[in-house]
Parts: C-alpha cells; structure tokens; sequence
C-alpha cells in the first residue's frame, strides 16, 4: 500500500467544527444539520428532500464490514451483488441506473470513470466513518452529471480527543477483520490516522463447482485540520484502499458463469483540501476546495495480466454565500472546474476495433441558489447549474423545493427538477470484449417530482414519511444493442421516454427508552421507452431494524431485509437471443449482540443470513448463506 498525497504541504490541517445531532439505534433524529443537501449546511427541517442519515452508533451496533449491506435499509435503494464480499455490487435509487447515484467521500466525487462512472462499492469497508448523508432526489442542479437520482456522501471521522483504538474480527469464510486508529486533539489542532485489513476465503460465486473467491482489502484514513482563527480554518482528508478480489467467469459462452481463476486488483482513493472563512458577523462564508480522485483496476487470468483501466477526476471548487434578513435569506453560488482523465489497456480480441485510448473530458460549472424562510411554517428555495462540458452541449439543470411546517408535528414538503448524465467513456469508446463504442452518444435528461409528508408521532419520538415519486428519463442510453453482422454489442440513445415512478414510507426513532425502530417500505414502477418492466428493480422493497438496550452495557440489533421479485437478463449461446428472467424474492435476517465488558473494551457476536436463505441478486451468481463473526474493540 502506498500513499499518494498530491497536497503533503497541507498534511497537518485542520476540520472546521459542525455541531449535528446523528439519528442512531438509541437517539431519535433531532434538530439536525445537512452538509449536502445544499450548497451550505442547512437545518433538516429547510430541506424538501427525503433525507437519510446513518450515524457512527448505528454503524457500530450492525458492525457491518461491507457499507452496502447497511444500505439495503435505505428507502428507495435496490442492492445487486455479484457473489461475496468484496464482489462487483451495483445500487440503483428509485428505479434509476447503478450510475445515476453520485457517491462522494468527504465531499469529493468518488464514482470511477473508468468503471461506468459506478461507485466501487465492494471496495468499500465500513471503518472509520462517522456519518452517512443520503439526498434522494435529483441534485444536478448543485451537483451537476451523476446526481441524476440523489447523493450519498460519506463523511469519515475527525479526532474529538486525544485516543487510541483497535479491534479484531473473526469469522465465518475465514474472514479476518482488524485495524486500529491514533487520534490527536489539542486546542484548535486535530488530527486522526486510520488503518483496517479485511482478509476472506470467501465462498464459490457459480452455480456448480467448489472453487472460493476471496477478497482482501487494506484502507487507511487520515483527517486533519487547524482553525486559524475565529474566522478561518483548513482541513485535509484522504483515504485509499487496495486488495483484490477473485471472481469467475463464462468461459464455455453458455451465459453462465464457472469456476475460474480470474483476478481484479485495485486501488481507489480520494484527497481533498479545504480553506473556510466567514466574515466576522458570519453572513458571508467563503469555501474553496481542491480535491481528486483515482481508481486503477488490473485484471488476471490465470495468474497472466490481462485487461488495465485507470481514472482521475481533479475538481477545483468555490463556494460563496451571502445570507441576510437575519439569516432568513440566503444566496449561494459554486463555481466549479473538473478535470477527467482515463485509460485502457489490454489485448484486442475483436476485430480490427482497438479499445486501448488514453480520453479527456473536462467541465466548467456555475450553479447558483437561493433560500428563504418566508416564514416560521413556510421554506422555499430554487437553484440552477451550467455545465459547460468539453465532448457534449453545455447543458442547464434547475431544482425548486417548498417545505411548510403544518403544525408542530406535521410538514408538507415538495420538489421538483432536472437532472444530466453524461455518457460514459466505456460507452463511448468500448471494452476489450464485443462491446463497442459509439462516441456519437448524447446525454441522458431526467425531469422528475416529489411531494412527501413527515408526522412525528408518541411526542416526537418516532418520525413517519412517506414520499411519492415520479420521473421521465429522456435519451436513455441502451448497452445491448446487437449487430448480428458483427456478433457485437454497442449502447444507443433511445427514443421515446422511461418512467420511474413509486413511493417511499419510513418510520424512524424510539418507541420507548430502551426501544428504537427504523422501518422502510418502498414501491417502484420502473418502466422502459418499451413499456417492459427494466431489469434488477424490484418493485417491492421493505426493511424493519430493531434495536434494544437490554442493560447499559448490552445492546441486541435485530435486522430484517425483504427483497421482492425482479428480472434479470440471461445471455444463451449464440444465435440464440438474450431472454429476461426472474429472481425470486428473499428474506435476510441478521442479528447483532453488542456487549460493554468495561468502559474500554466491547465485545460482539454478528450472525449473517441467520435464516440461511438461498437466493440471487445477479441471474447466475450464488450469494453466500449464513455467517457468524466474533469481534472485540478496544480504546484508550
């Protein structure tokens, strides 16, 4: 493992303090501050978003090892896994597509170029982060490409004092899970290092054969910051992880998957810088943030060097705002240049097309917002952004929002916007298969709406949502479309409009001082230009997690995930045509016993899958069945 620090001036930094209050398996959501949800932080309850929010006490009581795995209990957030930990896994919010969903960490773009613009979720472990903000909706208008269906944006944590810390898994496959952190705090200073391993044997992905895929994962995490004075502050973040993991693959073109010995190496990582001022009477605020991210991905076949992608994103980012009318009014504006660079490299194996090209995109933007409390019951807010990129037409995005306060116990929120995606590399200039490129493609255009309700409920400990949806995605780009001269694929625009319609219910906080509930129920309709119901989108999605304080120092976590019906598609050896077929729904149960054997040391059991159920989330891919982990904590 190395690390690649662009900035080392800026190693010593320092986080500019934010005071939120975290929904968690024991704390009910209170008066909450969003990072993301606008150009500056906002309270939760100015923001017509269906929001999200998974704290540091919720992460440690599923003491999850996989983010993914926690997401599943998002309204809205469909999971397909191809196989075990540390395999391929895709996330569609609303019925949208895997990379319609911008994922940022620590406010910097995290979604590789060179893998579809696709978040690498099976890359990315749970450790060391402090707080997980999830917008729903469209947000191109601020965000601008990706945004097309909400944000996650993952904020790791920061030194509140002076510790130390280690911890140790154990379990099933054979996976071994270990790290430790140093934290350092002194007056306005902080700074903290992280670093995890993940080892697993893992289990066999195809349907038949008896061959393991193992996963291995090494993360570090380094946050710092200073506060120059009452006015001013810096701070630096970055994080990397590198392993690998085995997967299989279809080698008799029979359009299922055998054991095989094939392996992606990889490397992501994200750095940023940032500089924040306000004015003494704090109605101007100042941001400027320069940040890049890096994902390199090698693949072996039987142990001989295959296919190498690789991709930078550098964004250089500003952020003013002006708010006035004691602070009821406010008026924010980014200006914003990104830099894209990507690479492939491998052997040509169709045809006279060659797919290793070294491509370039850049983008400037201009977004601007506006928000005002009209009054204590009534919000209102509008924003527009101008991408202005150098491969397609400058594009326009806008997002209007109204939030009114009902009663003490009941709000009214609604939206509505537009959102861009821009083609992909890999779409445009193919792979080292029979996919090829067509750089002729144009941009996806989505317009959507939104209108939901929140009801707090037993004297405000439990919140009830729910949120109706709807959107029309234009331009959809289609990658199977086959030429039967050539035997090839290649990705086209579709005429016509897809919808993405349904609605979301949640229900989150305590029923009693020992008792916290957090329940979600979504339905999706998600339909193509051709009225066909689009693969992996289920329309039913549902989960229930309990989490109970049996004693002050043991805590019981009860999961519940359904998963309903959905399609996938199934290639069968040529000349025959592809055909959809259907998953079945399943049910996953998991359980987390969390003890406090003393103020420094925790203990902890985790059963996995507790009802062994059998089921696939990807058509041809075995997921794995029951699991039990042991793990210990231990701080100073």
């Amino acid at each position: 493992m190395k690390l690649n620090i662009h900035y080392a001036a800026a190693f010593a930094l320092a986080v500019s303090p934010l005071s939120t209050h975290v929904m968690s398996d024991t704390n009910a959501e209170i008066e909450e501050i969003l990072v993301s949800a606008s150009l500056i932080p906002i309270l939760a309850s100015r923001s017509a978003n269906a929001v999200t929010v998974i704290g540091r006490e919720q992460l440690k009581n599923r003491a999850t090892v996989s983010l993914s795995n926690i997401l599943r209990d998002v309204p809205g957030f469909s999971v397909s896994q191809v196989g075990v930990l540390g395999s391929q896994t895709q996330i569609r919010v609303r019925g949208a597509e895997a990379n319609h969903l911008l994922v940022t960490i620590d406010g910097v773009e995290a979604s590789d170029p060179s893998q579809g613009d696709e978040f690498s979720w099976g890359t990315l472990t749970a450790s060391d982060i402090e707080r997980i903000e999830i917008i729903r909706g469209p947000q191109s208008s601020l965000r601008g490409s990706d945004a097309v269906a909400g944000v996650v944006n993952i904020i790791t944590r920061s030194a509140d004092k002076s510790s130390v810390s280690l911890f140790l898994e154990t379990g099933s496959w054979a996976t071994h899970h270990s790290g430790f952190s140093i934290g350092h705090k002194q007056g306005d200073f902080d700074i903290r290092f992280g670093l995890s391993h993940i080892e697993s044997e893992g289990d066999n992905i195809a349907r038949t054969g008896d061959e393991n895929d193992g996963y291995r994962n090494t993360t570090f995490n380094l946050k710092s910051g200073l506060r120059l004075s009452d006015q001013m502050s810096i701070s630096f973040a970055a994080r990397e992880s590198d392993g690998m993991n085995q997967f299989d693959a279809d080698s008799d073109f029979d359009g299922l998957i055998e054991d095989q010995d094939r392996v992606s190496e990889f490397e992501n990582n994200t750095m940023r810088l940032q500089g924040d001022y306000s004015s003494q009477d704090g109605a101007w605020q100042h941001k400027v943030l320069i940040s890049r991210s890096e994902s390199d991905n090698v693949a072996f076949a039987d142990k001989v060097k295959g296919n190498v992608t690789a991709s930078t994103k550098d964004q250089y980012q500003y952020v003013g705002s002006f708010s006035w009318d004691q602070g009821a009014q406010n008026i924010a504006v980014l200006v914003e240049r990104e830099e894209e660079d990507w690479m492939q490299r491998g052997e040509i194996s169709w045809g006279i097309y060659d797919p290793n090209q070294n491509r370039e995109r850049d983008t400037d933007s201009v977004a601007v917002e506006y928000r005002t409390d009209v009054s204590d019951q009534l919000t209102f807010a509008v924003s527009g952004r101008r991408d202005d990129n150098s491969e397609f037409d400058s594009a326009n995005t806008y997002r209007a929002e109204v939030v009114y306060q009902l009663s003490d116990a009941t709000r009214l929120r609604s939206a509505v916007g537009t959102a861009v995606k821009n083609p992909t590399f890999t779409e445009r200039f193919g792979f080292y298969t029979n996919f090829i490129g067509n750089p002729n493609l144009i941009p996806e255009e989505s317009k959507s709406w939104e209108l939901g309700i929140d009801r707090e409920m037993m004297d405000g400990g439990v919140t009830l949502s729910l949120t109706a949806f709807d959107a029309e995605l234009e331009n959809e780009i289609d990658g199977f479309v086959y030429d039967p001269a050539t035997f090839a694929y290649t990705s086209s625009n579709i005429n016509g409009i897809s919808e993405r319609k349904g609605a979301e219910l949640s229900a989150v906080g305590n029923i009693s001082e020992s008792l916290s509930l957090s329940a979600a129920y979504t339905y999706t309709d998600s339909i193509g230009d051709d009225a066909v119901r689009e693969v992996r989108r289920p329309r039913h999605i549902a989960s229930l997690n309990l989490g109970w304080q049996a004693a002050d120092n043991l805590h019981l976590n009860t999961n519940i995930q359904f998963t309903g019906e959905q399609t996938d598609i199934y290639f069968p050896p040529f000349p025959e045509p592809s055909q959809v077929v259907d998953l079945s729904n399943h049910t996953l149960l998991n359980i987390n016993l969390n003890y406090s054997a003393t103020d420094k040391l925790e203990m902890y059991i985790k059963l996995e899958n507790a009802l062994n159920e059998n089921y696939e989330e990807v058509f041809g891919y075995q997921t794995l069945g029951f699991g039990a982990s042991l793990g210990l904590r231990y701080s100073m």
